[in-house]
């Protein structure tokens, strides 16, 4: 039997609803691993949302766009769209919610939680270099990488390594991890993604940033 749309209304609300109430308890727990009060934790995570609407330019680099690709033709016919936006330049910037409040938060976690400098650099380089082989440049659009491999990395060095610590250790690995290996250690292949600006932690990467920092913290 057809239902008319207003009678859909209430159910994908409440739908909505245990979502951001499941999502919130969830990230409720992570913060609490943290050390974090909740009135801490929700602000943290509203300037990190906030401050991933913005964007600090750094500098500007000359690239290209190649129509030899191997990706789909519908995505290459909407990349193809978008070539008149591009300049031949690229400008680099600096997302604040995907990368400086990331950073400052980890440093943040290494100070006060001790957490000991030999553990915190081994966490971020087997992070790094698990996000740098399962990451990939799509022409057009930018750096997409899977949402598991690098928090399931960080989790299971901070365990293996840090004990009590774990938890600050699988933040810091999973977020400087994925920040280094996916953003940092891909910037030569900017050059070659045909887009008119680039964002260190932003658009794509502030997901894989965020959700791979919360998730390490979940499952250490």
């Amino acid at each position: 039997m057809a239902r008319s749309p207003k009678t859909l209304i209430v159910p994908v609300i409440l739908v909505v609803v245990l979502a951001v109430l499941v999502q919130f308890q969830v990230l409720t727990i992570a913060f609490e691993k943290l050390g974090l009060s909740a009135q801490s934790a929700y602000l943290l995570l509203i300037v990190t949302l906030a401050g991933s609407m913005f964007n600090i330019p750094l500098f500007t680099i000359n690239s290209n766009f190649s129509t030899d690709s191997k990706w789909p033709k519908e995505m290459l016919a909407w990349a193809q769209q978008r070539r008149y936006l591009f300049p031949g330049k690229t400008l680099i910037l600096v997302n604040v919610g995907g990368c400086v409040v990331p950073v400052a938060f980890s440093l943040y976690l290494f100070i006060s939680h001790d957490v000991p400098v030999l553990q915190s650099i081994i966490g971020i380089a087997a992070v790094s270099i698990v996000a740098f082989a399962v990451s990939r440049p799509v022409r057009g659009l930018g750096i997409g990488m899977p949402i598991l491999f690098a928090p399931l990395t960080a989790a299971g060095v901070a365990v293996a390594l840090a004990g009590d610590s774990a938890a600050p250790l699988a933040y810091i690995g999973g977020t400087l991890g994925v920040l280094i290996g996916a953003d940092l250690l891909r910037f030569k292949d900017i050059r070659k993604l045909g887009a008119p600006f680039a964002s260190i932690g932003g658009a794509g990467s502030f997901d894989g940033i965020f959700i791979s920092g919360l998730l390490a913290v979940l499952l250490a």
